[in-house]
């Protein structure tokens, strides 16, 4: 049985797929007869419409991420899906009327006139691989590209069979895509790297319908030609079954294609499913867990082998890993075997926020140095309409250590919450000024979306009722409200929580902090009698002071995580004996400290805001160069002979500083 798995724009150019990329292995290895390959037709689209426009890796990325919640990309490929290359081009250009730029528009228009002889070309290819099986991936806005692909192979050959899965097809949105499109023969929802074996191992049998009807997920027809949907696991995949992924065929096909000049390629790894907090308490917003939340991980040795092999393997030491959640246990299992593999990978993680000083140099020190704690905002009432179990106070150290460790810290500022109020954000707003010399947000504050599966979506009582699909779901698809609300994945909703004007200055303040963020500085060197701190910040005319008072050197040492004013004002007497003070006093210096910009404070709480004048990055660069003159002492002069380090990849671009 000959398999190819399809990988549509718009997913991203610079990363392998993870999901086909594990489907290919259970197919070679767990369906007999069977042999699979991939075809990157996002590269291959990239080669073909560079040759007609003056398309930019800019655009690519804005297409695949930037746009996913105007579903821009969906509705470009929308014109090969309904063979209409002005299919509600109207519509679209109304309801992006003040929201995109004219030059945007109108490659969006350009592009969607030309897609449709896009997709008939890779259709053809398709049918020339002459497979039995085709499947489609489809993840954020590869939608309607899939299923125009899908379309034109059932068309110039109906004895293929089409297969769909992805989070598009989750739940609901994958019986939707099975229910209104015809030439769609199954879809998978959940776990596929399972329930594809099963459905290929079927097909070849030439299983009738009840054999079908016992794969968890599937999405077939029946003797009629009707949709017939089966009920989902109910329990998703032991991590032990989880594959590390194939990605044979990628990094050759990009050495072929004009991307090859726009990105720097990163190997895409998983070492867990779900989310630990999550199945403890499930932020309000977040639907990216789809059916499954339950948190499982891989072996240390495992993960850590699937790592190794990967690099090995391709020669790349660029890391995307793709963990909702990082397992805590994997601080003290494979991180250290990672620092002590001689690679100097680059990864990147999302953690929780509230993760300690030491956590973040260990992640560091092991290359996981691009992070997502999960910050969402900085005041501690917000926080908790979220569930997000930290505080304002916790996220901004997190800034702090991050800055001291050396650690890229990416993250989102997001309002929109039933219940918040100005009240919640005036005083951050009042302090941005002072965090300036901390990583800033990605983008400016968004007005959170409603997901499927978040408890927003689920929970009306939580604040949003009378859900819509989004607009443009509206004019992409030919189809009844009905059945978009079935295939949709984000949701209109009534505006809650803070007006325009707070809005408004939020994003001004955060407009200002991206803006003088590479020229702000602020960090404190402690000397045992005293703390030296130097800030270059905007808003602030002090450039050096000294803090040599007993009580006040306990005080600032005792910020380095967040305290109430009685705690603070406990423990600094209890180390600075003979030099105690009252609350009030405690009060006035904080206050001092705060106009000074030396302070965070939001709930209650304080916490200092200047990283240690210590350079992480010039710490872990020496380092290196020492682990990597041992490697070769190691290895002996014969090993540089015979061409370097062996299997050992090197990183296409020296490390900064």
């Amino acid at each position: 049985m000959r398999v190819l798995l399809v990988n549509m724009p718009w997913s991203p150019i610079d990363l392998p797929s993870l999901a086909l990329g594990i489907l290919k292995r259970s197919v070679d290895e767990r369906v007999p007869g069977a042999s699979a390959e991939v075809l990157h037709a996002n590269l291959e689209f990239t080669d073909w419409i560079t040759e007609r426009t003056e398309f930019t890796a800019d655009d690519y990325e804005y297409y695949a991420l930037s746009s996913y919640f105007m579903g821009c990309g969906d509705w470009v490929f929308s014109s090969a899906l309904y063979d209409d290359p002005t299919w509600r081009d109207e519509e679209f250009a109304t309801a992006m009327k003040g929201k995109l730029r004219k030059s945007r528009l109108r490659m969006s228009q350009e592009l969607h006139r030309q897609v449709p002889e896009f997709v008939e070309m890779i259709a053809r290819r398709i049918v020339e691989y002459a497979p039995d099986v085709v499947g489609f991936t489809s993840t954020f806005q590869q939608n309607t590209a899939a299923l125009a692909a899908a379309k034109h192979v059932k068309r110039l050959a109906p004895h293929i069979v089409t297969v769909m899965g992805g989070a598009n097809c989750d739940g609901e949105q994958g019986e939707a895509v099975h229910r209104n499109f015809p030439f769609v023969d199954h879809v998978i929802r959940g776990e596929g790297e399972s329930a594809f074996p099963q459905l290929l191992t079927a097909l070849a049998d030439e299983a009738g319908e009840e054999v079908l009807s016992t794969v968890p997920g599937l999405c077939y027809r029946g003797a009629e030609g009707q949709s017939v949907v089966n009920a989902m696991a109910t329990s998703p995949l032991p991590p032990a079954t989880i594959l590390a992924p194939d990605y044979s065929g990628y990094f050759e096909r990009l050495a072929s294609s004009v991307a090859r000049n726009w990105v720097e390629p990163k190997l895409v790894v998983e070492g867990a499913r779900g989310c630990w907090w999550g199945e403890k308490h499930h932020c309000t917003f977040c639907g990216l867990n789809g059916s499954f939340m339950q948190f499982r991980s891989k072996s240390p040795d495992t993960f850590f082998e699937e790592i190794m092999e990967l690099a090995r393997r391709h020669r790349v030491l660029d890391m995307y890993l793709v963990d909702n959640i990082l397992d805590m246990g994997y601080l003290t299992t494979v991180l250290p075997r990672i620092m002590e593999s001689g690679y100097d990978l680059r990864m990147h993680i999302e953690i929780k926020a509230n993760m300690r000083r030491s956590q973040l140099r260990a992640l560091a020190e092991a290359g996981l140095i691009y992070v997502q704690p999960g910050i969402e905002s900085l005041n501690n009432r917000v926080l908790d309409l979220m569930d997000k179990g930290v505080s304002g106070c916790q996220n901004v150290r997190m800034l702090r250590d991050g800055a001291e460790t050396g650690l890229s810290v990416a993250w989102n500022y997001l309002h929109g919450f039933p219940g918040e109020t100005a009240e919640d954000y005036d005083p951050v707003i009042a302090q941005i000024p002072a965090l300036e010399h901390l990583n800033p947000p990605v983008d400016l504050s968004a007005r959170i979306a409603i997901e499927r599966f978040s408890p927003y979506f689920n929970r009306p009582e939580l604040g949003f009722d009378g859900l819509r699909p989004e607009e443009h779901y509206r004019f992409t698809y030919d189809l009844p409200e009905a059945e978009l609300y079935d295939l949709a994945y984000v949701f209109e909703a009534p505006q809650r929580g803070i007006t325009e004007p707070t809005v408004t200055a939020l994003n001004n303040a955060l407009d200002a902090w991206k803006k003088h963020h590479a020229d702000a500085r602020l960090t404190h060197t402690d000397l045992g009698d005293r703390i030296v701190l130097v800030s270059r910040r905007r808003t602030f005319a002090w450039r050096a002071m000294e803090l040599t008072d007993p009580f006040e050197l306990a005080v600032f040492r005792l910020l380095d995580q967040p305290h109430a004013l009685t705690a603070l004002t406990r423990k600094a007497a209890a180390r600075a004996k003979g030099a105690e003070r009252d609350e009030h006093e405690v009060q006035r210096l904080l206050d001092s400290w705060l106009a000074l910009g030396l302070v965070f404070t939001d709930g209650g709480q304080y916490v200092h805001i200047a990283p240690s004048a210590v350079n992480e990055d010039l710490l872990r660069l020496d380092f290196m160069r020492h682990a990597q003159a041992a490697l070769d002492a190691d290895s002996g002069a014969g090993a540089d002979a015979a061409g370097g380090a062996g299997d050992r990849p090197v990183r296409p671009e020296p490390v900064s500083v």
